[in-house]
């Protein structure tokens, strides 16, 4: 019998801090590591012309080179808009709104494929993802552990303690925090005193610190790489995907009267 599909759910303190690189870093040591893993990012906006003028999302570029080019753009990301705009605002600029459902059924195309699934949020924690919807709303559905990316910025600490009060609000379990260098022209005092602020008062452990790079490589991370990603994923939830979307608008219009 085949195991229940895992995964592991990656967000941010905000957007371009970095969740595209730390899931494919992840991706790619757990297929090292001889896992069968799959990368999945429910929705995604804004897009480059390529060489023949079609739309590259470049994201979706990254894990699909991260997964050895094995899956369909389709299925690690089902829902794409060219604005580079929340997703509901991109897909409103189409004429199109951002499918609530599909957010959450799309992950079980891999249920046959792979054992263990990494999930990738847009923009921060709270972002929009679908009309009155956020990030955090999905995530809380799939159930799964979460791993935070902190950029190592002025208010970085802030920004990290909040969400990480946020997740836990939410009844999830955190995975851990990683510590990301993200901008290129970031102070080195800065991102020092940023680390050891997350570090000494976050209520989740920090698990690496990646240095900056140029967009788009991957050099290994000998922290990183020494964490066990496969043993800090769960299950996904059995019931997400599997409800109206009036059940949904309803599960997230009563969270948010709980916050």
């Amino acid at each position: 019998m085949r195991e229940p599909l895992r995964g592991l759910f990656v967000t941010g303190t905000n957007t371009g801090i970095g969740k595209t690189r730390v899931t494919t870093m992840i991706v790619q040591q757990m297929l090292r590591d001889g896992v069968h893993v799959g990368a999945y990012k429910p929705v995604c906006s804004g897009c480059e012309p390529g060489p023949n003028g079609e739309d590259i999302w470049s994201d979706i570029v990254r894990l699909s080179e991260a997964v050895g080019h094995r899956y369909p753009d389709d299925l690690i990301c089902p829902q794409r808009f060219r604005a580079a705009l929340a997703p509901p605002d991109a897909a409103r600029l189409e004429g199109k709104t951002v499918d609530r459902e599909l957010l959450r059924s799309g992950i079980w195309n891999w249920e046959d494929k792979v054992e263990i699934v990494l999930v990738e949020g847009v923009g921060g924690w709270r972002s929009p993802i679908a009309e009155g919807e956020t990030v955090a709303d999905l995530a809380t559905d799939f159930q799964l552990p979460v791993l935070l990316v902190a950029g190592l910025e002025l208010g970085g600490i802030n920004h990290a303690l909040l969400t990480l009060e946020s997740i836990a609000r939410r009844g999830l379990v955190v995975a851990g925090v990683v510590l990301n260098h993200h901008r290129a022209d970031g102070p080195a005092d800065v991102a020092a005193a940023t680390a050891a602020g997350i570090r000494d008062n976050a209520t989740a452990s920090v698990l690496a610190t990646i240095p900056h790079e140029p967009h788009g490589r991957l050099t290994p991370v000998r922290e990183f790489d020494t964490v066990d990603w496969r043993s800090l994923c769960g299950h996904v939830n059995s019931e997400a995907g599997t409800r109206t979307s009036a059940a949904v608008e309803q599960c997230a219009d009563d969270r948010d009267v709980r916050l």
